[in-house]
């Protein structure tokens, strides 16, 4: 296991992160997965023995439920807290309050004291807007503004009151550092430049999709991550199951995300094609595709770490055995080519 800074923290994470959503399995995240407590507690202990010192979560990933499940793995283990760097989000709906939700300071100041309490710590290490700014990704890769409605308000709270919240946690001890997923170049470089101008806290990270198909990073904040020292910290390595080849020749087995979400937004016949042209290559070279999708992102100079996410210890282990895996440069220029072949996120 190799390990890379939190941008310019002097803290150092592994390559790899347990990403927790599949943890708790309650309401809308039923469908990643149901993993419950000795379940997460081996998945932590794999995880850890391997090498791995980072661990993902959010808030609203079942309700609190993950996050409640993660501390309480941490303790089951009797893992020093000083030797986990523990990082979660907020933004999502917690109740059915009108400002339950979103990036608003008083969501913002319930919200941390809320994970704190789940989690089972006094400080989190790394803290994420999940969803930021008035235009973000949306899931076929490209812009999306949000107009200033009651329903879309929670995605374009102003940074500076956002930034202005996170410094007083920071100051309070009760958050390390700040982060923020789904975001766009231009959000990140208002992140930045805000900071700057008010002395406020500087975002360290960005938690964006990046994995073979979808290489959107490539093209719009490869150059800004590298300058600001602001790392990827790469969701979705496989395209939500893509790359594993259990969706190829229009098969949608039963339990999957797929089968849970109807019209899942990855499947398509570009994505499928691409797919199957990955997985081609992945056989020619005598690779599991899993470990080849994850490994490729752990290449890439931007990616501080990749999100891996499980259900069982099998399958982490094949996802940990990513990290042990070197692509050659040949393979990788067969992989651009592909990519060529295929250019468009999906």
């Amino acid at each position: 296991m190799r390990y890379n800074p939190l941008g310019r923290t002097g803290l150092f994470v592994s390559e790899l992160c347990l990403g927790t959503m599949t943890f708790g399995g309650e309401g809308f995240f039923a469908y990643m997965g149901q993993v419950k407590q000795d379940e997460a507690d081996a998945l932590l202990k794999a995880s850890v023995d391997a090498g791995v010192n980072f661990i993902d979560t959010a808030n609203v990933y079942s309700q609190g439920l993950s996050e409640q499940i993660t501390g309480q793995a941490i303790r089951n283990l009797g893992l020093k807290r000083e030797d986990v760097i523990l990082a979660t989000k907020v933004m999502g709906p917690m109740g059915d309050g009108l400002n339950s939700r979103g990036n608003s300071r008083g969501h913002i100041m319930d919200q941390v004291k809320a994970s704190l309490t789940r989690l089972g710590t006094d400080h989190i290490d790394l803290y994420q807007i999940h969803w930021a700014s008035r235009g973000s990704y949306n899931f076929e890769g490209s812009w999306t503004y949000a107009p200033h409605t009651q329903d879309t308000a929670d995605v374009r709270d102003n940074i500076a009151d956002m930034l202005e919240a996170l410094g007083d946690l920071v100051k309070q001890g009760k958050l390390g550092h700040i982060g923020v997923s789904n975001e766009t170049t231009w959000g990140i470089a208002q992140w930045l430049a805000i900071a700057e101008a008010r002395g406020l806290p500087r975002l360290v990270s960005v938690q964006n999709e990046y994995n073979l198909i979808r290489r959107q990073f490539d093209l719009d904040m490869a150059e800004l991550s590298h300058h600001e020292q602001v790392g990827l910290l790469a969701y979705s390595p496989l395209a939500g199951g893509l790359l594993t080849g259990k969706y190829q020749n229009g098969a949608i087995p039963a339990g999957s995300r797929a089968d849970y979400q109807k019209g899942f937004w990855r499947y398509n016949p570009h994505s499928e094609a691409a797919t199957a042209a990955y997985l081609d290559l992945a056989a020619r070279h005598g690779l599991d595709p899993a470990q080849m999708a994850i490994a490729f992102t752990l290449t890439r100079p931007f990616t501080m770490s990749t999100i891996i996410g499980a259900t069982s210890t099998s399958q982490l282990a094949t996802a940990i055995g990513a990290a042990d895996l070197t692509l050659s440069p040949a393979l990788l220029a067969e992989i651009d080519a592909i990519h060529r072949r295929f250019p468009r996120p999906i």
